[in-house]
C-alpha cells in the first residue's frame, strides 16, 4: 500500500447531492453511507456521508474456513480503510453450528475490499482520501468532482422513476404463509415456556425471481421514505445491498465499544396527538422492556469478555427514537477495551448481534435454523467500515433489499423478537410494518 494523501474541499450540505448514477456505472466496488444527520440525533453519529469507490485489494471467503483468521492477516497487511460486509452466516465458524436452508441470494460469507478513494462529507467539510500508488491527485479531484456534481436530485428522480422502462413492477412473493408464520410462533413460544430460550428474533423472506430493478433509484427512493441513520448502497460486482437500517451493531471510537440494539417497535401517527400517544405506549409497554432488556443483557455479557473490569455499562436504557416509518426503543451499551483486543476478537465475541438472535444466543440461533425457512445471508448481518487508526463502525442489515443482478433474485426480509408475551398476529403486523417501506420501493 502507498502513501495515503487527502484533498479537501469547502462545501455547501444543503445543496449537496450525491451523483450515485455516476459512480455506480464507472466503478465495481460503490459503498455511499449516508447518516441522514438533518433527521437523525443519535449522539454517536460522526459523519454526514463516507463513500468509498474502486478497490485495490479485497478480500472474498464464500466457504467457512479461518475465516476471522483470513480477515485479521487482511487488515494487519494494510493498517488503511477496509469497507465490507460480515453474514449471519458467519455464527457457524465463530459457534458449532450450521445453515441449511435455501440460499438463492449467493452471496459470499465475507466480503472486505481497499478502495481506491474514500470520500468524507462533514458539515462544511469534504475530503477525498486517495492512495498514491492507484491514483494521482488528479484523478482522485476527478473523482470527488464527479461523486457531487450533480445529475437529478434524489427528490426530483423519484416522480421519473416509474417512467423508467426497466423499473417493471416486481412480483414479490412471501416464502411462508401468514399460517406457517402463526404456527411457528406457536411452536417457539412453547420451547420459550420449556426454558430452551427466553426470547428469540423469527424472521421471514419476500422474494422475487427474474426481478428487474434500478438499483441506485431504488436506494434514492428508499432513502427518502425511510431516512434511517445507517442508510447505504453497496456495490460488489453483482451484488447489490440497498439499506435503510435504523440500527447500530457496533463502533469503536480509539479505546472505546459503542452497541445500540434496537428492541421494540411501534407505527406512526401523521397526526401528532395520536403519534405521541404510541410512542408513550411504547416507552412504557412492558413487553417491549422485557424484549429490550434480555437483549442489553445478552450484549453486555458479550462486551464483558473483551471489556477492562468494571467498564461496562448501560449508557442509555429504552431510549425512544423516532424514524419516518416507526418509533423504536434503543439503548447503548458502552465498554473500555482490554489491550491487545483485535478487530477479529470483537467481533468473535459480539457477533452475531443479539438483537437478532434472542437469548441464550446459541439456543436461538439453533432454533432459528430450524423454523426459519430461508439463508439469511447479509440480512442480520454487519456493513461498515474500518479506518487507518483502527477504529470502526457497523451497522445491523435490517430494512434492507438484496439483489443478485446476475440470477435476478431480490431479497427482503423482516422478523421480530418473540417472547412468552408475544401475541403471534401482532407479531405478524409488525413484520410487515418493518415491510412497508420496501414494498412500497418496489411497488
Amino acid at each position: 500500500m502507498g502513501v495515503l494523501k487527502k484533498l479537501t474541499y469547502s462545501i455547501l450540505p444543503d445543496e449537496l447531492t450525491i451523483n450515485i448514477d455516476a459512480l455506480n456505472e464507472r466503478f465495481e466496488r460503490v459503498c455511499v453511507f449516508n447518516s441522514n444527520l438533518q433527521t437523525n440525533k443519535n449522539n454517536y453519529l460522526q459523519t454526514s456521508k463516507i463513500i468509498a469507490l474502486g478497490s485495490t485489494q479485497e478480500l472474498i471467503i464464500n466457504k467457512a474456513e479461518n475465516t476471522l483468521e483470513q480477515l485479521q492477516g487482511f487488515y494487519d497487511q494494510r493498517k488503511g480503510w477496509l469497507f465490507g460486509y460480515l453474514t449471519y452466516d458467519l455464527k457457524n465458524e465463530i459457534e458449532e453450528l450450521n445453515s441449511e436452508n435455501t440460499d438463492e441470494l449467493e452471496f459470499p460469507l465475507l466480503h472486505f475490499f481497499v478502495p481506491k478513494v474514500v470520500i468524507q462529507f462533514d458539515e462544511t467539510v469534504a475530503s477525498a482520501t486517495y492512495d498514491n500508488d492507484f491514483i494521482s491527485e488528479a484523478e482522485a479531484d476527478e473523482i470527488y468532482n464527479l461523486s457531487v456534481s450533480p445529475s437529478i436530485p434524489p427528490l426530483a428522480s423519484l416522480g421519473q422513476t416509474l417512467l423508467r422502462e426497466e423499473l417493471k413492477k416486481n412480483n414479490i412473493h412471501s416464502k411462508i404463509t401468514k399460517q406457517e408464520y402463526i404456527d411457528s410462533v406457536t411452536q417457539l413460544k412453547q420451547h420459550i415456556r420449556k426454558g430452551d430460550i427466553y426470547e428469540v428474533n423469527f424472521c421471514q423472506e419476500f422474494f422475487a425471481t427474474n426481478a428487474s430493478i434500478n438499483t441506485v433509484d431504488t436506494y434514492e427512493k428508499l432513502n427518502a421514505i425511510s431516512h434511517a441513520p445507517f442508510t447505504a448502497f453497496c456495490k460488489f460486482g453483482k451484488h447489490y445491498l440497498i439499506c435503510a437500517s435504523p440500527e447500530r451493531f457496533l463502533q469503536k471510537r480509539s479505546n472505546t465499544l459503542i452497541a445500540q440494539p434496537i428492541k421494540g417497535t411501534t407505527k406512526r401517527s401523521s397526526i401528532k396527538i395520536e403519534d405521541e400517544k404510541l410512542k408513550m405506549e411504547l416507552q412504557n409497554s412492558e413487553k417491549e422492556r422485557s424484549e429490550n432488556v434480555m437483549i442489553v443483557d445478552l450484549v453486555r455479557n458479550d462486551l464483558a469478555r473483551i471489556a477492562k473490569t468494571g467498564t461496562v455499562h448501560v449508557d442509555e436504557l429504552f431510549g425512544i427514537y423516532s424514524f419516518k416509518q416507526v418509533h423504536h426503543m434503543i439503548s447503548t451499551i458502552k465498554c473500555e477495551l482490554k489491550e491487545n483486543v483485535s478487530f477479529t476478537d470483537i467481533i468473535k465475541n459480539t457477533f452475531p448481534m443479539g438483537s437478532m438472535t434472542g437469548a441464550p444466543k446459541v439456543s436461538a440461533m439453533k432454533l432459528i435454523e430450524q423454523f426459519e425457512s430461508s439463508k439469511r445471508g447479509l440480512y442480520s448481518g454487519a456493513l461498515g467500515y474500518i479506518d487507518p487508526e483502527g477504529d470502526f463502525d457497523f451497522n445491523v442489515v435490517i430494512r434492507s433489499i438484496l439483489y443478485n443482478e446476475e440470477n435476478k433474485y431480490l431479497s427482503f426480509m423482516v422478523g421480530s423478537a418473540i417472547t412468552d408475551k408475544s401475541d403471534a398476529e401482532k407479531e405478524y403486523e409488525e413484520c410487515l410494518l418493518k415491510a412497508k417501506a420496501m414494498f412500497e420501493v418496489l411497488g
